[in-house]
């Protein structure tokens, strides 16, 4: 027994249902199918929506998998909700199948409207007859058409054929080709996104294929050759990461003795000549204590003076001995009354050592008070990852660029690289010195910048993966082996 198949076509455009219910139903239908949270939400409540119009038993919706199988998604009487898509009797998804692979509405018993001699050719509706011969009533079933793709099926089941003579077909065809585009929609936009780039590159690949695209494709291989040829190509590989720049020498003036600070004539950053005065301490124990020693000399002069002259040698050297001891603690008290002033040894800038503001503060000896560094003579100093710095070698040349001088290049070779590796942020660097090759007036101990070393020749296409390899390398020594 077969069933006739519609001859209005589904692929083409529809016209507005004929009556104003029917496009209030059409609104609604729109409505549920886009406030809902989640497809299988949007279309329960679709089926409820179609099933209160049609004066319906069950209204079913399903639409079609990747594999081209339908997944019934909802009905109006919730068993998909409670017991699950798997549980529902075959005979329902057997009925909806039929109308989805022959693309045409069947119905059964079958529709009068369409049994005459201008009927169009007959569809097959075994899966209707036996359902409706088990259940009852009458049972039509529509596909759901989308881009001239069938997308999914219809189907509607009522008690009496009575209910089912109630409702248009044409009005259900006009409602389900209106629900098809959004229950698309809501499946494509639900859909993983591997799943969704796929389907891109695949529709990307079908438009190459058109004949106005094609020229397009005999392009693809030159490209992918010169891609190839790009990322081959050997340049050169560099590795650095951030650089300071210090003295070559570092000097260290400490305290002489214990004292006080007493005038400071420099200060961190300026620039000062070999003998000039950078820290004067309190001294006035010191003058004290050479005048005192001072004084004892001269009385034993004067007891020397006394002794000859009475030709006491005894007196002549106990006085004597007194003497000398005088006069060494007097040079004594000089050479520290000399030291109380802090004299730069060369010319040099001053990298630490602010006491402008400590003035009278006390200092023990031996404190540090100032560091300077020479002028003219420096080193560079990087901070190179411990994954890159097996690749350097001892003679390597590179560039600095400074913050201070964004726009100037300096030459530098390596000449010293750490033995033992510090932690920095979170990392683990090793110190890096070079020398500078053309040294600046303008450079100051201290600057920051970056520099890269030269560690010989690489692909591009390595070198831009080369973290990305080390660290998946290291992820899957840790994790996997």
């Amino acid at each position: 027994m077969t069933a006739l198949r519609s001859t209005e076509s589904l692929a083409a455009p529809v016209a507005p249902p004929p009556d104003l219910a029917a496009a209030r139903v059409a609104l609604a239908l729109q409505a549920g199918l886009l406030e809902a949270p989640d497809l299988p939400q949007a279309a329960q409540a679709a089926a409820c929506e179609l099933a209160s119009w049609a004066q319906a038993r069950r209204v079913s919706l399903a639409l079609m998998d990747e594999r081209g199988v339908l997944d019934l998604l909802a009905t109006s009487d919730g068993r998909v909700a409670q017991a699950g898509r798997r549980l529902v009797d075959d005979a329902l998804a057997a009925a909806l199948a039929e109308a989805a692979d022959q693309a045409c509405v069947v119905a059964w018993p079958v529709l009068p409207a369409l049994s005459g001699a201008l009927a169009a050719p007959p569809c097959i509706a075994i899966a209707h007859r036996a359902r409706v011969a088990a259940q009852g009533g009458a049972a039509l079933s529509l596909p759901l058409v989308h881009r001239g793709q069938v997308v999914g099926a219809l189907g509607l089941e009522w008690a009496t054929e009575a209910a089912r003579q109630a409702v248009s077909t044409a009005t259900l065809e006009h409602l389900a080709a209106w629900m098809a585009p959004v229950l698309a929609l809501r499946r494509a936009d639900e859909r993983a996104w591997h799943r969704r780039l796929r389907d891109d590159v695949r529709r990307w690949f079908q438009a190459a294929g058109q004949p106005q695209q094609r020229r397009w494709r005999a392009w693809l291989p030159v490209l992918a050759g010169v891609a190839g040829l790009i990322m081959l190509w050997p340049v050169t590989h560099q590795v650095g990461g951030p650089a300071r720049l210090e003295g070559a020498v570092q000097r260290v003036l400490a305290a002489p003795a214990d004292g006080f600070i007493q005038q400071v004539h420099a200060r961190p950053g300026e620039s000062v000549r070999a003998g000039q005065p950078l820290i004067d301490l309190a001294d006035r124990d010191l003058q004290l204590e050479r005048q005192r020693w001072s004084s004892q000399l001269a009385q034993q002069q004067e007891g020397v003076s006394s002794a000859q002259a009475r030709a006491d040698r005894a007196a002549l050297s106990l006085h004597q001995a007194k003497a000398d001891e005088a006069q060494a603690q007097l040079d004594l008290a000089e050479e520290r009354l000399a030291r109380s002033r802090l004299l730069a040894p060369f010319d040099a800038f001053v990298v630490q050592g602010d006491w402008a503001q400590q003035l009278g503060a006390p200092v023990k000896q031996g404190a540090e008070l100032m560091t300077l560094a020479p002028q003219g003579a420096y080193r560079v100093v990087v901070e190179v990852d411990e994954r890159e710095v097996g690749e350097l070698r001892l003679g390597q040349h590179g560039s600095l660029v400074l913050s201070a001088l964004p726009w100037q290049t300096l030459p530098v070779q390596l000449t010293r690289i750490a033995p033992v590796a510090r932690a920095v942020e979170g990392r683990n660097v090793f110190d890096v010195e070079a020398v500078l090759g053309t040294p600046m007036a303008e450079l100051r101990p201290g600057l920051t910048g970056q520099a890269r070393l030269e560690a010989g020749r690489a692909g591009l296409g390595w070198q831009l993966m080369q973290r990305l390899a080390i660290a998946v390398r290291l992820a899957w020594w840790k994790w996997v082996l």
